[in-house]
């Protein structure tokens, strides 16, 4: 049996009469008995219907106390998981289950139809202490294997990655590897028993799959896992719950400075020792204000589902704004000009491995490997103390007249202006340069031409001439994938068509 399936076990056998897990939209506290008993029945469930080593069962499902249930009993019959957004349409479901071999499907009851289509199924019932109706839909064209103890090396999730071009590439993460970055998680955030995280991410991705639940799990802490993120609710349900920690996204900590509701619920009486930021870097005025305004501090990391999370956090004790930290249980190098290189100050594409990295995907995409190295696709840099910066995606770099611009440096410059909510950088055609600058705002309400000309002000202070936004465009809102991240290529797609159009 691998380590984390005994860890598992043995903290609900430990905690048996503890609140370890709260379930958010039922005001409810679950103990560890109750926990093990629905790990119990599920583990019954899938005997009985042939689901065991090897076996791959879809899921998808919103945020809820199951969620860490099912998980650890997959992983105890030696089955995988392969989780994915809970509001993937029907038509998305169905092409997922044709195009892959899984034994068992569990989703919410409005996808049932799509999930029996095509297949000959069974469907079983299930009521647990964590929910009151679980439907597992058996495909009984897979013939299933014998229920078996997994080895540290089995696969024990499958997520897609959150990439923001082409198709989702399956990630196949190992019990050893996800142990293992649990592991880091757990040393680098100084979790102890006597944390409380609150889950506001997707629990289908690795922040919450890994960074928040798996590392609070294993080093004896407790889940309050909500629906989603809400801001008037984020302070009163860290404030109740006792919660200390929380694993957020960017858009997050600018939506708890700018909202009121958010700003209104804040007694300064929660004990939250700090915000663990990832995704992309904050500016330095919203880090250090958020910091100051909700008496916490934000430590920044940066990591992927092909690692298990992590690869570098800001340390407690020297943080560096600005960057995404030091390398934690991690080798990092830079790629330049066909050499891997530590130098500092060395702009390159950042490469990782470790005993945490996959060195594979599950299917078959060789460019991504070179001697032992993963190559991540993000652009960065090492300074002189061994802080990683962040300059941008491979993909997202802009050719300005063969000048290259990085988006996330411009991006970074006009976050700074107190009525920008978020900004995306992108390059659209020019007939001249190639690619012309262009910045896409999500503003606060105001004059949008006196805003757009502080845009181009903030832009000639702060950037060379090539770097600077030649267009400025405001929208409501942009395509984004299912965490949230948004989907450049859509974006740049979508404003071409309509500047092409007159708009």
């Amino acid at each position: 049996m691998s380590q984390i399936t005994q860890r598992l076990t043995q903290h609900l056998q430990q905690a048996s009469s503890q609140k370890i897990i709260k379930d958010e939209s039922q005001g409810r506290w679950f103990n560890g008995t109750e926990l093990a008993g629905d790990v119990a029945q599920l583990v019954d469930l899938f005997r009985q219907q042939t689901i065991g080593h090897g076996d791959v069962v879809f899921v998808c499902l919103p945020n809820s106390a199951v969620y860490p249930v099912l998980t650890q009993a997959i992983w105890e019959v030696g089955a995988v998981m392969h989780p994915v957004a809970a509001t993937t349409p029907a038509g998305e479901l169905q092409a997922a289950l044709n195009e892959q071999t899984y034994a068992a499907t569990i989703v919410s009851d409005h996808l049932l139809p799509a999930a029996q289509a095509g297949r000959p199924t069974r469907l079983v019932e299930l009521l647990l202490n964590t929910v009151d109706h679980l439907a597992v839909v058996r495909n009984q064209a897979v013939t299933g294997h014998p229920v078996a103890a997994p080895g540290e090396d089995d696969l024990g999730l499958i997520l897609n990655t959150s990439g923001t071009t082409g198709k989702p590439k399956r990630v196949g993460l190992t019990h050893r590897l996800l142990w293992n970055g649990a592991q880091h998680d757990i040393a680098s955030h100084r979790l102890t028993a006597a944390d409380t995280t609150l889950i506001t991410m997707p629990m289908f991705h690795i922040n919450a799959q890994v960074v928040s639940v798996l590392s609070t799990r294993l080093s004896g802490g407790k889940l309050v896992i909500t629906p989603k993120f809400s801001a008037h609710n984020f302070w009163p349900q860290v404030q109740a719950n006792g919660v200390t920690w929380a694993s957020v996204v960017p858009t997050i900590i600018n939506i708890l400075l700018i909202n009121p509701a958010a700003r209104a619920s804040y007694t300064g009486q929660q004990p939250l020792r700090f915000v663990r930021c990832s995704s992309f870097s904050l500016p330095r005025q919203k880090l250090t204000q958020f910091e100051h305004d909700y008496q916490t501090r934000v430590l920044e990391g940066y990591g992927m589902t092909e690692t298990a999370s992590q690869c570098t956090l800001n340390p407690f004790d020297a943080p560096k704004i600005g960057s995404a930290g030091r390398p934690v249980g991690t080798e990092m190098a830079v790629l330049r000009n066909g050499h891997f290189e530590k130098a500092a100050n060395q702009i390159g594409e950042i490469a990782v491995k470790g005993d945490h990295v996959i060195t594979r995907y599950l299917d078959p995409h060789p460019d991504a490997f070179q001697d032992g190295w993963f190559l991540t696709g993000d652009l960065g840099y090492f300074d002189a103390d061994g802080y990683l910066f962040i300059t941008g995606r491979k993909k997202d770099i802009i050719s300005v007249g063969g000048e290259k611009v990085a988006p996330v440096h411009v991006e970074n410059v006009l976050s700074q202006l107190a009525f920008v909510k978020e900004v995306t950088v992108i390059g659209t055609p020019d007939d001249l340069y190639g690619e012309r600058v262009t910045a896409v705002i999500i503003g606060r309400p105001g004059d949008q031409e006196r805003q757009r000309q502080a845009i181009f002000t903030q832009a000639q202070q702060q950037l060379a001439t090539y770097e600077q936004p030649k267009q400025v465009l405001f929208v409501r809102d942009y395509p984004r994938n299912a965490t949230g991240k948004v989907l450049r290529p859509q974006l740049r797609r979508q404003l071409v068509a309509e500047l092409g159009a007159g708009a």
